[in-house]
């Protein structure tokens, strides 16, 4: 099994998706992201069975968790987890803000 880590923007991406669920509910906005990391986790088991996203950059895969998809990179040392963004976002503008 891979190591993943997880880059600062997912990072940033992760609590804004705990602080957005938070306003209604905090109780679940503390067990959501705990499952939204089990799934990163998950990942790293098989990654090369997620969907590879070359149009967002170079090794760069995705898998859909709820509402929500996580991309990662798949690189020689491990798992990078790039982005955390509902599926509802242009994803493309997304990772191109990131790029900036």
């Amino acid at each position: 099994m891979a190591r993943y880590v997880v880059s600062p923007l997912a990072e940033q991406d992760i609590e804004a998706i705990g602080d957005y669920i938070e306003q209604d509910n905090p109780h679940r906005a503390l067990t959501f992201i705990a499952q939204l990391r089990s799934q990163c986790d998950k990942i790293t088991f098989s990654p090369k069975a997620c969907r590879l996203r070359p149009e967002l950059g170079e090794n760069i895969r995705s898998f859909a968790y709820g509402n929500y998809v996580i991309f990662f990179q798949d690189g020689l040392t491990g798992i990078c987890i790039v982005r955390v963004l509902h599926g509802a976002m242009d994803i493309e503008a997304k990772f191109s803000e990131g790029q900036q």
